[in-house]
This record gives structure tokens, C-alpha cells and sequence, in this order.
């Protein structure tokens, strides 16, 4: 398998994975409701994610970087309504 294949695995591997947040900030934004979520796991993925994006980023690898910053933007939210909302 090229490079182009793994970067490609990569990348819809990284999307399905993103996109998967999206449910759950549209419905914690619209019900402002947080009780069920995990306020330490949602710490710890997010530090997880700014991890995975200097490593990306050291690596030079786009869809770890990439991916990892789009899923940053979905989950980041999610953990501030979590604080604002308690």
C-alpha cells in the first residue's frame, strides 16, 4: 500500500472519529443539559487531543494534525458547557 492510501485511512479513520462529536455538542447546545457527561473525561480528552496535536505537529503528520484540531473544535465546547452548566 502507498503513502497516499495510509494518509487517505488516515484521514477517514480522523473524520468518522470528529464527526462523531458533533451529536453531542448539538444536543448539549440545545438542552444546555450536562449531568450525564464525564467532566474528568472530558478533561482528560481534550489535554489527550493537545497532546495528539503536538505529536502531529512534530511529526509533520496532516491528518493527526488535522483531525485531531477538528475534533479539539468539536470537544472543546462540550467541556466548557459542561464547566458553565453544572
Amino acid at each position: 500500500m502507498d503513502a497516499d492510501a495510509f494518509t487517505w485511512i488516515g484521514i477517514c479513520a480522523g473524520s468518522l472519529t470528529t464527526i462523531s462529536f458533533y451529536p453531542q455538542l448539538v444536543k448539549t447546545w440545545k438542552t444546555r443539559v450536562t449531568k450525564d457527561i464525564s467532566l474528568a473525561m472530558f478533561l482528560l480528552f481534550c489535554c489527550g487531543l493537545i497532546l495528539w496535536i503536538t505529536y502531529g505537529i512534530l511529526q509533520k503528520d496532516i491528518p493527526i494534525i488535522m483531525t485531531n484540531i477538528a475534533t479539539f473544535i468539536l470537544a472543546f465546547p462540550i467541556l466548557v458547557m459542561k464547566l458553565k452548566y453544572k
